[in-house]
C-alpha cells in the first residue's frame, strides 16, 4: 500500500522504476539478505549481454547469447541441483562398496530462482531473435527481472510484455486499481482460506499414509489438487493484481485447467508462462513438430522431463513430468470440440490422472509416492481420521466448489459498481479474517 501510494505520488516514470525497483530489493532481501548478490550478477551480465548482442554480427554475437545463458544455468545449477548431483553420485559409489563419498554443499536455494532465471534468459534469448531491442537504461532492465509482485513465483513474463510498460508513463485509473484489489483479495481467499485449509488434510494423509484408510487417501491426493492450484493461481492473483493497481498487465498464468478434456489441454491452462517459454525456447529449436511424428514425441517428452526438473531437485519431479510426456505423448488430443456429456467424461478423467500424477509432486520420494498410490488401489484399511471433523471437511469441499463455480463463471475481476466493490471488500477480508487459516504456510512455488 504504501509504495502504491508513493508511486502515484511521483511525476516522472524515471523516479517510479527506480522506487519499484529499490521495493523490489528491499522484498527480495527479506528472505536472505545476501542472495541480492546472486541476483545482481546475472542482471549485470543479462543487460551487458543483451546490449553486446544487439552491437555484434555472426559468432560474437552468438557469443554474447551463449555466455548470458551459462551464467544464469549456471548459478540455477549450482544453487538447485549441485547437492542432488552430489547425492546421486554417492548413491552411485555406494553401490560399488567404495569408501568414497562427496560431501553435501551448505546451500540455500535462493527464493523463486528459477522464476527470475529463466525470465532473464527470455530477455538476452529475444533481443538475439531481433525480436526484442536491447534495455539501454540499467535501472529499467533490472527492474524487469524484479518486479516484486512476480519475483519469487511467476508469471515467467516475456520483455516484449514487460518493458514497453516499464517505459510508459500512465495516470492514475480508479478502475485499474478496483480490479487489481478485487484480484489481490480473490488470491488471498484462494490461499489462506482454501489452500491453507487443505493443506491440514493433505499434510495429514502424506505424513500417515500407511496408516490411514484408503478412502482418506483420496480424499487427500484430490485435495492437494486443489491445494495446489489455489495456492499457486493465488499467488499469480495477487501477483497480477498488485501491478494492475499500478496500470502495469501481467500475463495470465491459469485459465481453468481442471476443467479440461485432455492432458495437452491441462498444459496449455496451466502454468501458462512456464509451457509457453518451454515451447518458445525448447520444443521449437528442437525441431518441434517439423521432422516427423516420432521426432515430435521424442521432442515433447524431453520438454515433460525438463520441466519437471525444473521443478525441483528431486527425483519424484522428473517422474512427474516424464508420466505427464509420456500420457501427452501417447494421448494425443483432437483439435474437435468434443460434445458437453462427453467433455464433462473426458474433464473427470484427466483430473483422475492429473490427481494421480500429483501424488508424485508431493511425495518427499518415489517410494512414498508408490505406496501412497498402491495403499488407495488396494482398499487399505485403516484409520479414518484426516486432520480434521465431518464440519471443517464439509466446509473445505463446499469452499472449493464455489470457488470453481466463481472461477469458471468470472470474466474479469472489475466492479463497476462503488459500493459493490465496497461491500466485495469488506466481505473477502471478513472471510479470510474467520475462515482463513493463519500459520507458516509458505506458497508452494517459492521453493521452486
Amino acid at each position: 500500500m504504501v509504495v502504491t501510494l508513493w508511486f502515484y505520488s511521483l511525476q516522472t516514470q524515471k523516479n517510479r522504476n527506480l522506487l519499484l525497483l529499490i521495493a523490489s530489493c528491499y522484498f527480495y532481501m527479506s528472505f536472505v539478505p545476501k542472495y541480492i548478490l546472486i541476483l545482481g550478477f546475472t542482471i549485470i551480465i543479462d543487460y551487458l549481454a543483451g546490449l553486446q548482442i544487439a552491437r555484434s554480427a555472426g559468432r560474437s554475437r552468438k557469443g554474447w547469447l551463449v555466455l548470458s545463458i551459462i551464467a544464469n544455468v549456471g548459478i540455477l545449477a549450482y544453487y538447485k541441483y549441485a547437492n542432488f548431483i552430489i547425492d546421486n553420485l554417492n548413491g552411485v559409489l555406494g553401490a560399488f562398496s567404495t569408501n568414497n563419498h562427496f560431501d553435501a554443499l551448505d546451500i540455500i536455494l535462493p527464493v523463486g530462482l528459477s522464476f527470475h532465471t529463466f525470465q532473464a534468459m527470455s530477455y538476452t534469448i529475444e533481443v538475439y531473435r531481433g525480436n526484442q531491442p536491447p534495455e539501454r537504461n540499467f535501472s529499467t532492465y533490472a527492474l524487469y527481472v524484479m518486479f516484486y509482485p512476480q519475483l519469487v513465483a511467476g508469471p515467467i513474463e516475456r520483455p516484449q510484455n514487460i518493458l514497453p510498460q516499464l517505459h510508459e508513463y500512465r495516470v492514475y485509473d480508479w478502475s485499474n486499481v478496483k480490479e487489481g484489489l478485487a484480484r489481490m483479495l480473490w488470491g488471498f481467499f484462494k490461499k489462506v482460506v482454501i489452500a491453507d485449509r487443505l493443506a491440514i488434510v493433505v499434510d495429514y494423509c502424506f505424513d500417515n499414509h500407511s496408516a490411514a484408510s484408503w478412502h482418506v487417501l483420496a480424499i487427500g491426493a484430490v485435495f492437494y489438487s486443489f491445494q495446489i492450484y489455489c495456492d499457486f493461481s493465488g499467488y499469480c492473483d495477487i501477483g497480477i493484481g498488485a501491478a494492475k493497481v499500478m496500470n502495469i498487465k501481467l500475463m495470465e498464468n491459469f485459465a481453468q485447467p481442471y476443467t479440461s478434456a485432455n492432458i495437452i489441454t491441462f498444459w496449455q491452462r496451466w502454468h501458462i508462462s512456464l509451457s509457453s517459454w518451454f515451447r518458445d525456447y525448447v520444443y521449437i529449436p528442437l525441431g518441434g513438430n517439423r521432422r516427423g511424428a516420432l521426432r515430435r514425441r521424442i521432442n515433447v517428452f524431453i520438454v515433460f522431463l525438463l520441466s519437471g526438473l525444473w521443478h525441483g531437485a528431486n527425483w519424484t519431479f522428473v517422474l512427474w513430468g516424464g508420466l505427464h510426456g509420456l500420457l501427452v505423448t501417447v494421448f494425443p488430443s483432437s483439435n474437435k470440440k468434443p460434445e458437453k456429456g462427453i467433455a464433462i467424461v473426458k474433464a473427470i478423467i484427466t483430473f483422475i490422472a492429473v490427481t494421480i500424477l500429483w501424488v508424485f509432486f508431493r511425495a518427499s520420494d518415489i517410494t512414498q509416492a508408490i505406496d501412497y498410490l498402491l495403499n488407495v488401489l488396494q482398499l487399505q484399511t485403516g484409520s479414518g481420521a484426516m486432520g480434521m471433523n465431518t464440519a471443517e471437511l464439509l466446509l473445505s469441499v463446499c469452499l472449493v466448489v464455489v470457488m470453481m463455480l466463481v472461477e469458471y463463471r468470472r470474466k474479469n475481476y472489475l466492479i463497476e459498481s462503488n459500493k459493490a466493490f465496497y461491500w466485495y471488500v469488506a466481505a473477502m477480508v471478513a472471510l479470510c479474517y474467520w475462515l482463513g487459516v493463519f500459520g507458516e504456510n509458505q506458497f508452494i512455488y517459492f521453493q521452486f
